[in-house]
């Protein structure tokens, strides 16, 4: 034997080349199952879509199937909807939102109004209506919530909810961050500049022309004052306070009230007198007498002396503008040169909302037009007959009165005022035309 070795190598391994070709087929075999899974799916749909097709009409192209659109969708727009109208809330969740009425915002008559807030940070105010044997609180309850509870305008407060039960009664409104407009237009600051109330008189204006004109039934408030406008964050008026207010459908010719509705000084005259009916004008009275309050920056009202005569302004600026003189009148009520034109617009539309007859009285449409500035206001009659001939006395709700036998027919706007030509229309020569 060789001393030499020879060295011989182990034979090759085939293991892993098996392992291999058989994980491949089981791949093979996974795709062709899912295929074949994905093809009879697919065919067992087509043969459903058939049989339904051979059993139901076809659906019109306008219908949405039910099954097209997902779940937090459709919860979604039942959300959105149901916020839309008033929420009842019970009166654990109005004592928790209130922190168990921890802050008071303001009372009266009717109750007190408390601050609160939301789970999710929107601040509300919650008016809690008193409870008694001499309180009508039903009817002011429904008369609130039947009739704010229904609209929706930029100048009208947001009811966002109430509680009724057997101990509590109360409603759940928008929190309105500068309070109501006589805090700040009978303030000794003035920190209002006048153009900003001017947009408050116009939005105001609007608010109830839309309860007016524009809401499926007409609704009249019946107390507006500068009490019941409430100012936003950005001082935006949104006329409040609905406990007196009526809805009535709008072919009525007027509407049957028993007893003096509104507040002295700015309730209209056919609440005291005999022979006028009521109408939605007994809201543009009380409006034309709160325009005379920002016009003055004043109380319309306020004794003279010890004795019993009254300095009412609204008479005063009816004698200046009879004289001609209403523009001297905003100088002396400190109103700035460049807003004594919107001033004195402001006291003729004034002059024309309280006119004694209701149909003298322009609709609150008319009254947005004229306080905007569009068009040249015809000037108005004379108005108060009843008070020139009675006295001022007649301001404080009597037992009985007589009246003025001062009407005039309603006709259409262009009775209050004329369309008249722009700056730009008088540049290029442009002319309303006439029909």
């Amino acid at each position: 034997m060789s001393t030499t070795e020879y060295y011989n190598p182990p034979p090759p391994n085939n293991g892993g080349a098996r392992a291999a070709a058989i994980i491949i087929s089981m791949f093979i075999l996974i795709i062709i199952g899912v295929v074949s899974c994905y093809c009879a799916k697919k065919m067992r749909k087509a043969i459903v879509s058939d049989l339904r097709a051979a059993v139901a009409p076809p659906l019109p192209l306008s219908v949405i199937q039910v099954w097209e659109v997902d779940a937090p969708t459709m919860e979604r727009f039942f959300r959105e909807l149901a916020e839309e109208k008033p929420v009842r809330f019970t009166a654990q969740q109005l004592c928790t939102f209130t922190e168990n009425y921890k802050t008071i915002l303001g009372c009266g008559g009717f109750g007190k109004v408390y601050k609160g807030q939301f789970p999710n940070g929107v601040k509300i105010a919650v008016k809690v209506l008193n409870r008694g044997p001499n309180c009508n609180i039903e009817e002011q309850f429904m008369a609130e919530v039947g009739t704010i509870g229904r609209t929706h305008h930029i100048n009208l407060v947001r009811l966002y909810g109430f509680c009724y039960d057997q101990f509590l009664s109360a409603l759940v409104y928008e929190f309105m961050d500068n309070g109501s407009l006589d805090k700040h237009l009978f303030s000794d600051t003035r920190e209002l500049e006048w153009e900003k109330l001017h947009e408050i008189a116009v939005g105001t204006a609007k608010g109830i022309a839309y309860l007016h004109e524009e809401c499926q039934q007409r609704i009249i408030h019946y107390d507006i004052k500068p009490g019941n406008v409430l100012l936003d964050v950005n001082f935006s008026p949104k006329v409040a306070d609905f406990g007196l207010a009526r809805l009535c459908n709008r072919d009525d010719t007027h509407v049957s009230v028993t007893g003096y509705r509104g507040t002295p000084g700015y309730a209209a005259p056919e609440f005291m007198l005999k022979n006028f009916p009521i109408t939605f004008k007994c809201d543009v009275y009380s409006f034309g007498i709160l325009l005379f309050e920002i016009v003055g920056r004043r109380k319309n009202t306020r004794p003279v002396g010890d004795d019993e005569s009254l300095d009412w302004f609204p008479k005063k600026v009816w004698e200046e503008f009879e004289k001609g003189e209403l523009l001297e009148l905003t100088e002396a009520c400190g109103i700035e040169e460049k807003d004594r034109a919107k001033a004195e617009r402001m006291a003729m539309v004034a002059l024309w909302c309280v006119q004694d007859s209701p149909t003298t009285r322009p609709p609150m449409s008319a009254v947005v037009k004229m306080l905007e500035g569009g068009v040249e206001i015809v000037p108005p009659p004379k108005p108060f007959h009843y008070l020139f001939s009675v006295g001022t006395n007649v301001l404080k709700p009597p037992t009985s009165g007589s009246g003025s036998g001062y009407t005039t027919s309603e006709g259409t706007d262009s009775y209050w005022y004329k369309e008249t030509t722009t700056p730009i229309m008088a540049k290029y020569e442009i002319t309303v035309a006439s029909i």
